[in-house]
């Protein structure tokens, strides 16, 4: 018996070991999922911190419950460590760290290169390693392939090698891991093979593409399309609103088109782990082969200019209050970089109040999901949402719309709001401006 068909016979005897590098939005909610279809896992993190609480049955990412989190701790189907010795257990490794932009807005891939240099350490004859992680189009190969093979092993005969993007997007409802279609692509055919029936335990369709490379440029794919057509539609609520056009009410109708047409909506800036991040690796990666991602530079030119914009609409609104922005008081609410979630991650929010600290407002926050945040070496923690702090403020500037907030009261007792959200749209009052 050769190892594909040991490592498919481990599968239906459920005596498969997982192991997971990183415990974050995207390990945690697979670590879950396996060990809930009876598999057990490990899962490594090197923050002592989730560690802890992990082992203590809690919980740290929004979409995954502490109930579950204890029940598998309890049932003894996972178990959390920072100790990569558990890999010497696990038949597969999936790598779920961080690929973060460097602050010169180059790939940080540090975290995979850590990783694979830990998992040399170990004999991985009969493993499969599935890289997880948002890179650019060749790091399966280029990074882990290339140290694996250093030792000897041959993939897709001793050892099986494959690159699947997450497609997690935080507090969504209708979609979730089983629901959401599953990408991956191998090295070779037995590993695609073998990485489609170990995701297949967990999810409802597994869409197999040809190489780990097309995998890999599949996701940037998916939220460069988002990046670009944000980008447009916020070049296009700029051009709104030099032309004195309600932006919102023209997508509004342009999306009753049945066909050809799809809504994107603007707003204050990009925000995530993903969308302001993931199409920079596209572009890097095309620069060191001569040639210009331009709609990649355009749109992020465009989104990037949006907290600026936005700090312009509060200038204004407060100079037609004869009111300069230096001393006043600007209250933001909704910090994190999309409604209901508590995500702070690249949030157009750091960046508006960056802006208006440097023009020497007084900015104070409120977020139902955030207790403190840190912007130029100061940490802001949110107030309490009352008449009294509402009467006190100056501008309120709408960034994330949580659905838990009372627009109508909110309008009804501030003196200006800037929406950069369209949150007021079924409310007639007179002191909003829009974005």
């Amino acid at each position: 018996m050769n190892t594909k068909q040991k490592f498919l016979g481990k599968i239906a005897d459920r005596e498969l070991k997982i192991g997971i590098i990183g415990l974050g939005y995207v390990g945690l909610p697979l670590a879950v999922a396996f060990a809930e279809a009876g598999f057990p896992v490990f899962g490594i993190d090197v923050n002592e911190t989730k560690i802890d609480l992990l082992a203590r049955g809690e919980s740290y990412v929004q979409d995954v419950p502490g109930s579950k989190v204890k029940g598998i701790v309890d049932s003894g189907m996972f178990t959390p460590s920072s100790d990569y010795a558990n890999i010497a257990y696990s038949d597969a490794v999936l790598i779920c760290v961080p690929t973060p932009l460097s602050k010169t807005r180059d790939p940080d891939i540090s975290y995979i290169v850590d990783a694979v240099s830990r998992l040399a350490q170990y004999d991985l004859v009969g493993k499969l390693i599935v890289l997880e992680s948002t890179t650019y189009p060749g790091t399966t190969e280029e990074i882990i392939l290339s140290q694996l093979s250093e030792n000897g092993y041959r993939v897709g005969e001793d050892f099986f090698l494959s690159f699947s993007p997450e497609r997690v997007d935080p507090g969504r409802m209708d979609y979730n891991l089983y629901t959401t279609p599953k990408v991956l692509g191998g090295v070779t055919k037995s590993c695609t093979e073998v990485a489609a029936a170990l995701y297949s335990i967990i999810v409802k369709d597994v869409v197999t593409v040809s190489s780990t490379a097309a995998a890999e440029m599949v996701k940037l794919l998916e939220n460069t399309f988002r990046a670009v057509n944000i980008g447009l539609v916020n070049e296009v609520a700029i051009m709104c609103d030099k032309l004195g056009l309600d932006v919102w009410e023209i997508i509004e109708a342009a999306s009753t088109k049945p066909y050809g047409f799809m809504p994107f909506y603007p707003g204050p800036g990009l925000g995530g782990h993903c969308i302001p991040i993931d199409p920079q690796y596209l572009s890097w990666k095309l620069r060191g082969l001569n040639y210009k991602a331009r709609f990649i530079e355009l749109a992020d030119q465009v989104n990037s200019f949006m907290p600026d914009y936005i700090v312009e609409k509060i200038v204004n609104g407060l100079n037609q209050r004869r009111k300069p922005v230096k001393d006043s008081k600007i209250l933001v609410l909704g910090v994190t970089y999309k409604p209901d979630v508590n995500d702070v991650r690249e949030s157009p929010a750091l960046d508006i109040i960056q802006l208006l600290i440097n023009r020497g407002a007084v900015v104070r926050f409120h977020d139902p999901y955030v207790n403190e945040i840190a912007v130029s070496n100061q940490v802001f923690h949110t107030v309490d949402l009352n008449e009294d702090v509402l009467g006190e403020t100056d501008c309120i500037v709408i960034v994330a719309d949580h659905a838990s907030y009372d627009w109508q009261w909110i309008a009804r007792h501030a003196d200006l709001i800037v929406d950069t959200r369209n949150a007021l749209k079924n409310i007639e009052t007179g002191n909003v401006i829009k974005l």
